[in-house]
């Protein structure tokens, strides 16, 4: 089944070219079925490319989706034009009295301060405490994993000694874990971050379950007991060149950036890097979306509580 976005989104060209079933609005609104509604918080600064990414994921589900997006009004962006913003973003006012089946809240490039000194973020808290109650099911990515595990359960982030920047092997820890399902033994998840959370301090937490680690990225999923906030440290949605296109501007720049971890081959940036992660992030995505939104959600949005 498709997706359903605005009718001129960037993203709906470069879909269609890699045959992922798109359907717009003047195509969806002759269709008898209740789509499932989903709000996509979008705090990257390249807001075209993470729009892009998130759509390819929702994209490759048996389920009809329709998408909004959102913006904070309390932050202007500065690498996205005002026209797109205008065009296809929503400000939190506009949808606070509505409900929707899921809500996808992004990292941002913010990680290195604190959380109250984000700008937005007395309104990013808004918007978390909003979705208790108006959201069957948030997934949080990042740096928006880590505001949302601290902003509901307290738990703080920490610098890491060098930045966490690569492709690494993980491994489901809670094997009975649904948004786990059908993951392999091992599955690999690009990572691009300076600060990281601690696996003892989400233990202390009766209410949370950490469902999949690694030994170099540590605690990469998270969810809380009834599945209504979901966390996850990496970038599954990274297309194969996001990395690469961090690396070089950061490089030709001049400053500090080692290469990706086992990203190139031979760790080689001349070569074309290898893409091993995309299936796991397909997957996870749909397991997401139907066991912890599809199958969750009331058929009457209205019944959201």
């Amino acid at each position: 089944m498709p997706i359903k976005i605005p009718n001129e989104l960037p993203a709906v060209k470069v879909l269609n070219s890699e045959n992922i079933f798109v359907m717009t609005e003047t195509r969806a609104i002759t269709q008898d079925i209740r789509p499932l509604k989903l709000l996509i918080l979008n705090l990257m600064p390249l807001k075209i490319d993470t729009e892009t990414q998130l759509s390819r994921m929702l994209g490759n589900t048996p389920l009809q989706i329709e998408i909004e997006l959102l913006k904070t009004n309390t932050y202007e962006s500065k690498n996205t034009s005002l026209e797109h913003l205008l065009s296809f973003y929503k400000t939190f006012d506009e949808v606070r009295d509505r409900k929707f089946d899921g809500l996808i809240i992004t990292g941002a490039p913010v990680e290195q301060m604190e959380f109250e000194e984000v700008e937005y973020w007395d309104e990013l808290c808004e918007i978390m405490e909003w979705s208790k109650k108006n959201v069957t099911s948030t997934f949080h990515i990042c740096w928006g994993a880590q505001a949302g595990l601290y902003y509901h359960y307290g738990i703080k982030k920490y610098p890491l000694e060098k930045k966490l920047f690569g492709v690494y092997p993980h491994t489901v820890e809670y094997k009975n874990s649904i948004l786990m399902r059908g993951f392999d033994d091992t599955f690999y998840v690009p990572h691009s971050r300076h600060t990281t959370v601690k696996r003892e301090d989400i233990e202390k937490n009766p209410e949370l379950k950490i469902l999949s680690t690694s030994p170099q990225a540590g605690v990469y999923a998270v969810s809380s007991k009834n599945g209504r906030q979901i966390f996850i440290t990496g970038h599954s949605e990274y297309d194969p060149e996001t990395l690469r296109k961090e690396y070089l501007r950061d490089k030709n720049l001049g400053l500090p950036i080692e290469i990706p971890e086992n990203y190139f081959p031979d760790d080689d940036d001349t070569k074309e890097p290898v893409s091993t992660w995309r299936a796991h992030a397909n997957l996870l995505y749909t397991n997401w979306l139907n066991y912890f939104v599809y199958q969750t959600t009331p058929y009457d949005i209205n019944e959201i509580k």
